[in-house]
């Protein structure tokens, strides 16, 4: 699942007329780089989550000859995208999950993938480190960022997170103290079991979620995740040699041309 859906406004003004995923980095949208990735790493379809500028992706798609929308038309060098519309409102990461309910199922696992998020992450390893039990497997680094993802440092499952602007933190495990933890930058790339689903159900009514159909409900993945990291193990995978760029502001535009041309040999950009 890619998740575009969001309004883009970091990267204001471009994206007063723009969706984020369309924002062009050497002449390609940021959604083709990551759909490119994808099918380099064996992966041949996916979802896309749209709200903001919704009909002009779903244009984009429909105009390209690689992009097909069915089964039966998938072939070698072909990806199947599926769109999880959230037109009628933005349902944060969770929610957004959640939504797709229907596209994701019954798949045993899949990937999440930030638009913005250009990388060169070894995706066919990151599913090599998935465990059998694990509910969800999260990509991170030691990487210099403001929030950090709290794990137990000797199981690496997760327990928390920590934000050294505003000294806010949150533990899911009271056993563990915030000085022991293990703190990483998450990349925004993750692989989820389709476990998840019931949870989420359980989740939302759990916390009276106002469920509006057919639009869905709102949550945070990281809440969900905090909250299921109780009963359920998700861990962390640390990748040492991850180089990741966020593409999420405008003066970030400039360092992603020069990331793609750098990593050309690495990575399908």
């Amino acid at each position: 699942m890619i998740f575009a859906a969001g309004l883009g406004t970091r990267l204001k003004p471009i994206t007063d007329t723009l969706p984020k995923a369309l924002v062009p980095v050497c002449d390609k949208p940021l959604i083709e780089h990551i759909c490119r990735k994808l099918m380099a790493s064996g992966i041949n379809q996916a979802v896309v989550n749209v709200h903001h500028f919704a009909d002009k992706i779903e244009a984009w798609a429909a105009a390209q000859d690689w992009v097909v929308n069915s089964e039966d038309q998938l072939e070698e060098g072909k990806m199947l995208l599926r769109f999880s519309d959230e037109r009628q409102q933005l349902l944060e990461t969770g929610g957004a999950v959640h939504h797709a309910r229907h596209l994701l199922e019954n798949c045993g696992h899949f990937l999440i993938h930030n638009v913005d998020i250009l990388s060169n992450a070894d995706l066919k390893w990151l599913e090599s480190q998935v465990q059998p039990e694990a509910l969800a497997t999260l990509l991170v680094s030691e990487r210099e960022t403001t929030r950090f993802l709290l794990f137990h440092p000797q199981t690496m499952r997760l327990v928390g997170w920590h934000n050294t602007n505003t000294g806010d933190y949150k533990l899911a495990d009271d056993s563990i103290s915030l000085d022991a933890c293990a703190r990483y930058g998450f990349s925004g790339i993750h692989i989820m079991s389709d476990r998840v689903f019931d949870l989420m159900e359980e989740y939302a009514k759990g916390r009276d979620l106002p469920v509006e159909d057919p639009a869905g409900v709102k949550f945070s993945i990281m809440n969900f995740y905090l909250w299921a990291a109780v009963r359920h193990p998700i861990y962390g995978v640390k990748k040492e040699d991850l180089n990741l760029l966020d593409v999420g502001k405008p003066d970030a535009l400039a360092p992603a041309e020069q990331f793609v041309e750098a990593f050309r040999s690495e990575v399908p950009y």
